[in-house]
């Protein structure tokens, strides 16, 4: 079986607080893009795990993929597989890439073994997996809320528009990226900023991610502001970095650095 995990952007991040388990309470709109990884996984005599394109750091053996497999290995009676990831989705860059494949990896599990989980059970597994992997099960636009975790669906879409998402090639940490935030209450209401006109967007939905980031790597900044000098309607970082998308109403030439663009679904 091939699947085809994908993208996310964030649209608008705001850090409201810093909760008492270490982690902090944000609001955004997670909105899926056709940015995609390759993922192929077979029956095996032996489970097994091998990854092609951009390099993924660390131990094969800790990849969120098995450890998606053996999530549901523990609770049911599933055979070994042979599982190979393509990466093409940049890592480190906010577009939750890693969980989209771990998700992906459930959701292809659940199908080629027949399980009968439903959306309810994919997310519950999905969210021991990383915060915002059960978006990936629904795969539509969300307001999170929570760590990332709670999701509301909304009747919200940008089809038709024009995307162009730049990758600066820089790994930023999730340290590095709340390092200089405060968290603080918001009193906007994303979801009617995201029913004004795109271009009116840029006044009032931010990425409080983005003072920070930019004070250490001025290049993302400039990111942003290439884009935004070769028409965009609104630009952005997305999640704590290092990519930065625009929303054009018309298709531009591809900017340094493009990671991907295209018109949205």
């Amino acid at each position: 079986m091939v699947v085809f995990p994908n993208a996310k952007i964030n649209i608008g991040l705001s850090i409201l607080s810093k909760r008492d388990d270490g982690y902090h309470n944000l609001e955004s709109c997670f909105y899926p893009i056709p940015f995609c990884d390759v993922l192929e996984i077979l029956p095996s005599y032996q489970l097994s795990f091998t990854s092609t394109g951009i390099p993924i750091p660390g131990n094969a053996d800790s990849n969120l993929c098995l450890k998606a497999y053996q999530l549901l290995q523990n609770d049911f009676d599933i055979p070994p597989v042979q599982i190979h990831l393509h990466k093409i989705i940049p890592i480190g860059a906010g577009l939750g890439g890693g969980s989209a494949d771990a998700t992906f990896t459930l959701k292809a599990l659940n199908q080629m073994f027949k399980l009968n989980l439903t959306d309810d059970h994919l997310e519950k597994y999905a969210s021991q997996l990383g915060s915002d992997c059960p978006f990936f099960v629904k795969n539509k636009p969300v307001i999170a809320k929570g760590t990332g975790n709670i999701f509301e669906p909304i009747d919200f879409n940008i089809s038709g528009m024009y995307l162009q998402l730049i990758y600066p090639d820089l790994h930023i940490s999730t340290k590095q990226a709340y390092a200089g935030v405060v968290p603080k209450d918001n009193n906007q209401n994303l979801m009617a900023d995201l029913s004004k006109k795109i271009s009116d967007w840029k006044t009032n939905i931010k990425n409080d991610f983005e003072k920070s980031v930019f004070y250490q790597f001025q290049e993302v900044e400039e990111v942003k502001e290439s884009l935004y000098n070769h028409g965009a309607l609104y630009a952005s970082m997305t999640g704590s970095g290092s990519a930065v998308f625009g929303i054009f109403d018309k298709e531009v030439a591809s900017l340094a650095n493009c990671a991907w663009k295209g018109q949205l679904p």
